[in-house]
């Protein structure tokens, strides 16, 4: 028998293509369920004008044999099989495609979606075998043919018995290494599991023979058994499908059930629980393609981590061609897990990544406003549902607003919640904006880490006094999103601690400017006793109520701003906050520093202004650098 050489540079190619194409050993099964359904797809069609090629519907199917004793994994298919020319073309000739070939000669048809492009697929074989038969008999043809090749050396061509129509490749699989565990491709359960991950949505059944245990049953025993009587088990064979067929996300709406599709999000995407929402579309033009999405309602434990990976699966044709395509998904949306599936992708020779980007951005865009519009939906007619969801992804929504510039803030703004001084419930910047008086101008807000911390703040009680409604933000994210987004509706964002507070009466504002003129030297004097260059000024001020004493601050940075750079790791040179100590010009503590520094008693100012200033720091939840000097002064005061 003479053995031919490849018509490419073989060697070369064939270890191109089984050590650098292809990503996971894995796929090389998926590619021969794949060219096994194109060739059953191609008999179909040529059965519509000849019916005598054809075969029923139910008849068509795909067979998968192991044989652990000889070491073989055979995959069998009642197609259009192959004449022998036809094995000299597409297998003898690498990155041949028979498929393209029939795709270009009868274009796209009804009901014809040809999966195989490039008849490189058959190759990858090769990563898992070290010698691969392919016995073939096409259709309308008497004689069938057996190629046979152990690799980039050649191959053989020669007449052979084969009764039905189709195609039988057997993979004898290479013996076991140190590195690498190839038996594991003859064990039932990592097939079934591969064809479920890859080509559980090839169209026809894909079938195979396994064993089973049942309990013998004689009839002839006595109806009482004693304990001693043991079951008796005997092991036989039954013929199972295994993969699914029809894709849940090619059924109408109205043919699948919320506990179908909570079904295949537990099985498909690992989660214990139903998703919160689920979206369909479909979507017909340059790219047709469909989706299927879930938003969940927990956040996965790793999603915060460095371990998260985001990404929907991409199927080409009902075949996943990528587990986790992060192009589909901006990362304020990670959290949203799905498919999408499309026949018309352009698929790079491995089948394995889009060859043309264009296509991922224009599917990109178009769910990120529809992951946008099911959001605000869900907003706007079940609040609760959605309250719950933000609880969980609303930190990443936030995330997205400050990232990137604030390129994102319009899609997103819109979908951000607070809880506020109003009933201390979630609101919405427009439903904020909604109620806000006819005298306010700015949208307020106060950062700490609680509620209740939030209300404490000398300047909050100031800003409710007045009647109007503050912001509590309380994750470390949220200033940085509201500085980041700048203004709503026209109204600026103001924090209450920030020196551009302006909630005060034109008489308030002139009376505490003279107050602030004549204590000139004083305050000057506290500042410089305080020592700290953060602080930029000491003021009196007429808003703090009962309070005492504060720290506002000045410019880019506020202080829980400071607070959160600095907690961040190898950050020990985070910028700091430029503060404003002010002090309530009405409160006793005023007096006290008039008088002492009136009567030349600036030793006690010092120490008071210290004592102040570092008050100010605790209140503002900043640390205190040095609680020594600050235990001494009290207790110098109580002596």
């Amino acid at each position: 028998m003479e053995k031919k050489s490849f018509k490419t540079e073989s060697k070369k190619m064939l270890d191109m293509m089984i050590n650098s194409i292809y990503t996971h050993k894995e796929i090389f099964l998926r590619e021969l369920i794949s060219n096994a359904s194109d060739a059953i797809d191609k008999r179909a069609f040529r059965a519509l004008t000849d019916s005598s090629l054809g075969l029923d519907r139910s008849a068509y199917e795909i067979t998968i044999e192991r044989n652990k004793e000889a070491n073989t994994l055979t995959i069998r298919d009642n197609g259009c099989g192959m004449t022998q020319d036809e094995l000299e073309n597409n297998l003898g000739t690498i990155a041949k495609s028979g498929s393209l070939d029939f795709k270009n000669e009868n274009g796209k048809q009804d009901g014809l979606d040809i999966i195989g492009q490039f008849g490189v697929g058959f190759y990858s074989a090769f990563m898992v075998s070290d010698k691969i038969t392919v016995k073939s008999r096409a259709l309308g043809s008497a004689d069938a043919f057996v190629w046979e090749s152990e690799g980039a050396d050649g191959y053989t061509i020669e007449p052979c018995e084969y009764s039905d129509y189709g195609s039988e490749i057997v993979l004898h699989i290479k013996p076991d290494t140190e590195e690498e565990k190839y038996s594991e491709f003859l064990d039932e359960y990592r097939i079934r599991e591969l064809i479920k991950k890859y080509s559980d949505y090839i169209r026809y059944p894909i079938k195979m023979s396994v064993e089973k245990t049942r309990l013998i049953k004689d009839e002839n025993e006595k109806a009482e058994e004693t304990d001693k009587d043991a079951p008796k088990y005997e092991t036989y064979t039954e013929v199972e499908t295994l993969n699914s067929m029809v894709p849940i996300w090619h059924k109408s709406s109205d043919e699948v059930t919320e506990d179908e599709y909570a079904n295949f999000y537990r099985e498909k995407f690992y989660d214990y629980e139903a998703p919160a929402k689920v979206i369909r579309s479909k979507s017909e033009g340059t790219v047709s393609y469909e989706t299927l999405l879930f938003i969940p309602k927990r956040a996965p434990y790793n999603y915060y981590s460095k371990d998260f990976e985001k990404g929907l699966q991409l199927y080409s044709s009902g075949v996943m061609i990528m587990e986790k395509c992060a192009d589909l998904l901006p990362d304020y949306f990670n959290f949203v897990k799905g498919l999408v599936d499309s026949e018309d992708f352009s698929l790079n020779i491995s089948r394995e990544m889009l060859q043309h980007d264009h296509q991922l951005k224009a599917i990109a865009k178009s769910i990120e406003k529809k992951i946008k519009n099911e959001l605000a939906k869900m907003l706007e007619n079940d609040r609760e549902k959605y309250e719950e969801f933000f609880k969980e992804f609303g930190a990443q929504l936030k995330y997205g607003i400050y990232s990137d510039f604030g390129r994102h803030k319009d899609v997103l703004q819109d979908l951000i919640m607070f809880k506020s001084s109003f009933e201390k419930k979630y609101v919405t910047f427009k439903e904020y904006v909604s109620r806000m008086k006819e005298e306010q101008k700015n949208i307020y807000y106060a950062c700490g880490d609680s509620i209740d911390i939030i209300d404490m703040l000398p300047k909050t009680e100031a800003v409710k006094e007045k009647g109007f409604e503050v912001l509590y933000l309380t994750e470390n994210i949220d200033e940085f999103a509201i500085r980041t987004l700048g203004e709503y509706d026209g109204k600026k964002f103001i924090n209450v601690c920030d020196d551009k507070l302006d909630i005060s009466t034109d008489e308030e504002k002139e009376q505490i400017k003279t107050e602030n003129e004549n204590a000139a030297e004083l305050l000057k004097f506290m500042k410089e006793s305080i020592g700290d260059s953060s602080v930029n000024s000491v003021r009196f001020t007429n808003t703090l109520k009962e309070h005492p004493v504060c720290l506002s601050s000045e410019g880019g940075i506020s202080t829980e701003m400071e607070k959160v750079l600095s907690q961040m790791p190898g950050n020990e040179n985070a910028p700091k906050a430029e503060t404003v100590l002010e002090i309530n010009d009405g409160h006793s503590v005023a007096t006290t520093l008039k008088g002492l520094f009136a009567t030349g008693e600036k030793e006690k100012v010092a120490e008071y202004a210290k004592i102040l200033y570092t008050m100010a720091r605790l209140i503002s939840g900043l640390p205190v650098e040095n609680p020594t000097e600050l235990s001494n002064m009290i207790c110098g005061l109580m002596k």
